[in-house]
């Protein structure tokens, strides 16, 4: 964060300093254990925690300011309204930062890989801030931009919406100079209520955008497609077909990873990623489009793609042990991002020759078509060949089987019933958990890894 004094961040926030004034020098925390010398404590009143209460801890490790709701016994900012009050530092900050280039991203899916594949390929080049996990929100924009100095060149930015509107609001505290929007799909659809509802949030990022600004558009779907009408400055699309501006071609997948061609209208190159799955793809060509924009070259783009890891937990982790591979992709689950897993399943599986266990809970969100789409995705499971499907509080994956279907249902009440087959794991199966946040099928990627090592170890394998 750019120095500032107390008092000058009360005058932004429309605040009351509380405490004799000091020089604020590092960014805002939303954990008192993790703030640092000179740094911002943002308290936040919880349903079930209140930040209130850990303003002494948060001093204890190093914050020098506390932005409150009420008087604290720590110097303080008292506000009305404390998510309210960081997002008007955070725009404030934003207009300071003259030659800092703001990247929004916003999508149905795939927003937090493409934040990683893009802040890998830009900090080869320049300093790059971009957030941890998905902070995309109305705390999650401000504190990421707030990380930013005056040596930052490039700051990445997801953006989320549960509202329409949610968007808009994050980009005119952001003022994005590059707006993406991966993917319009039906993630969320029970809260929006239709695709054309979460087309329009999702929109808010590019008719915000200024005419000077660059607009970046997956060609996956139609409605993204469509944006193009929204923004009269330059806007480059990507996708896997010839019309795509920044596209893939000689596609291949290589031990469940891709493998392709990136053509820009600069050259082409030979990315080899180090995600798994096929629709990691419109990922790393959305990272190409705004790269490209920026001036890289796609030889520079290429090598970036080709050596990029993914620190985000929980999405298509792939745990290779002795003889078994685990998917750990519990992280979240819409329809889309389902149907990729089980296609990444299905292809490790064959490639190793074992059983493909597909552990899956919950799709959330999803209103009233929620029945038809957990049909959907056991009717796709069972034709790509998947062995066992384990449903855990999901009978709905089962409704539409046929009766020739070969894939062995195992229907299970919770996670501890479903715990009862890693029993059942042979040598050279690769196992799939996949469901809602909510679900927290995390647990059973856990526990079937610790399983599989203790059987190792009885068995006298080193892992």
């Amino acid at each position: 964060m750019i120095a500032m004094k107390a008092s000058e961040i009360a005058r932004v926030m429309g605040g009351e300093l509380h405490g004799a004034d000091v020089d604020v020098t590092a960014r805002a925390f939303l954990s008192s254990g993790e703030c640092t010398t000179g740094s911002i404590f943002l308290a936040i009143q919880g349903e079930k925690v209140d930040g209130h209460d850990f303003v002494s801890d948060a001093f204890a490790h190093g914050a020098v300011l506390a932005i409150t709701s009420k008087v604290v016994s720590e110097r303080c900012i008292v506000v009305p309204d404390v998510t309210v009050a960081i997002g008007a530092l955070a725009g404030h900050v934003r207009q300071q930062l003259k030659n800092l280039t703001v990247i929004g991203i916003t999508g149905s899916q795939g927003k937090t890989t493409t934040k990683e594949l893009l802040a890998a390929v830009l900090s080869t080049k320049a300093e790059t801030v971009s957030p941890q996990g998905n902070n995309n929100n109305e705390l999650g924009v401000p504190i990421t931009l707030l990380q930013c100095t005056a040596e930052t060149k490039y700051c990445v930015v997801e953006m989320g919406a549960r509202h329409q509107g949610d968007i808009a609001k994050l980009a005119e505290i952001a003022k994005p100079n590059i707006g993406v929007v991966l993917k319009v799909a039906a993630a969320h659809l029970g809260e929006f209520g239709s695709l054309e509802i979460i087309a329009k949030t999702k929109s808010e990022m590019i008719s915000s955008l200024s005419s000077d600004a660059i607009a970046i558009l997956g060609q996956y779907d139609s409605m993204t497609s469509a944006m193009t009408s929204l923004h009269d400055g330059t806007t480059y699309t990507f996708g896997e077909t010839t019309s795509s501006d920044i596209r893939a071609t000689d596609i291949e997948l290589r031990d469940g990873r891709a493998h392709f061609d990136l053509v820009t209208p600069e050259g082409r190159s030979t990315v080899g990623l180090r995600q798994y799955g096929l629709h990691q793809i419109p990922n790393a060509l959305a990272a190409a489009a705004v790269a490209h924009a920026l001036g890289l070259t796609a030889d520079q783009i290429a090598g970036a793609l080709s050596t990029a890891e993914m620190s985000a937990k929980w999405r298509m982790e792939v745990h290779t042990l002795e003889d078994l591979v685990i998917i750990n992709d519990a992280y979240n689950a819409s329809p889309d991002s389902m149907k990729a897993a089980i296609a990444t399943l299905a292809h490790l599986s064959q490639e190793r020759g074992g059983e493909s266990w597909a552990f899956l809970g919950n799709m959330r969100e999803l209103g009233e078509s929620s029945a038809q789409a957990h049909a959907e995705i056991g009717t796709l499971a069972s034709n790509l060949g998947i062995d066992h499907l384990v449903t855990i509080g999901a009978p709905d994956y089962a409704t539409a089987l046929t009766e020739d279907s070969q894939i062995a249902m195992h229907p299970c009440a919770d996670i501890d019933e479903a715990l009862n087959f890693i029993q059942y794991l042979n040598r050279g199966d690769v196992v799939l958990c996949k469901a809602s946040r909510s679900d927290g099928l995390e647990v059973v990627a856990e526990k079937i890894e610790s399983a599989w090592l203790a059987k190792l170890k009885e068995e006298g394998v080193e892992e």
